[in-house]
């Protein structure tokens, strides 16, 4: 198979997205240990507060156990 036809493939485009998803989530939390605001990671990352809110008590769900 041609490479670009590939890279248009929808399995190839819920790939990358979630890979990008992972990454900013992985950049969100190293903010939260900064101490860093909600609102400004948001702005920094492009998450909603609400999955921010969401990874935040993921990650304290995490720790706990």
């Amino acid at each position: 198979m041609r490479s670009d036809i590939i890279r248009e493939s929808a399995i190839y485009q819920n790939i990358l997205q979630e890979g990008k998803a992972e990454a900013l989530f992985e950049v969100a939390r190293n903010l939260f240990s900064t101490g860093m605001p909600l609102e400004q990671i948001g702005r920094i990352t492009g998450l909603s507060i609400e999955q921010l809110q969401y990874l935040q008590a993921s990650e304290s769900r995490e720790s706990n156990q």
